[in-house]
């Protein structure tokens, strides 16, 4: 992945609304959802959500395709795994981990305070 696919990707989704819409369309799997329901489901206007959707597609993080009147939105899981995969290739110094659990996040319950 090029550094400045990366970088459209991580603005697009430093923004809260258009972090969830992601984050529930990667959770609606391959079938996706409609804009409306996104939004609706997200307590937001037709017309922002369209803006949000509009910006995770143009950094190729969701496809999207009409279905009658409908535009049905989904996660594009090959560019997730991307994303993360480059943000991740360095881990242990580019060695492959000996110790799974040290390229593991912690989980909630251990980074609370």
């Amino acid at each position: 992945m090029q550094a400045n696919t990366v970088i459209r990707a991580m603005g697009a989704l430093a923004q809260e609304h258009r972090l969830a819409a992601f984050r529930l369309l990667v959770q609606a799997g391959a079938e996706g959802m409609a804009a409306g329901a996104i939004a609706e489901r997200l307590g937001l206007p037709a017309s922002s959500m369209s803006f949000h959707l509009a910006q995770l597609a143009h950094a190729g993080l969701v496809t999207q395709r009409r279905e009658s009147r409908s535009i049905i939105y989904a996660a594009d899981y090959a560019a997730m795994n991307g994303l993360m995969a480059y943000l991740t290739e360095n881990c242990c110094g580019g060695l492959p981990c000996e110790d799974a659990a040290a390229c593991q996040p912690a989980r909630p319950e251990e980074t609370a305070l």
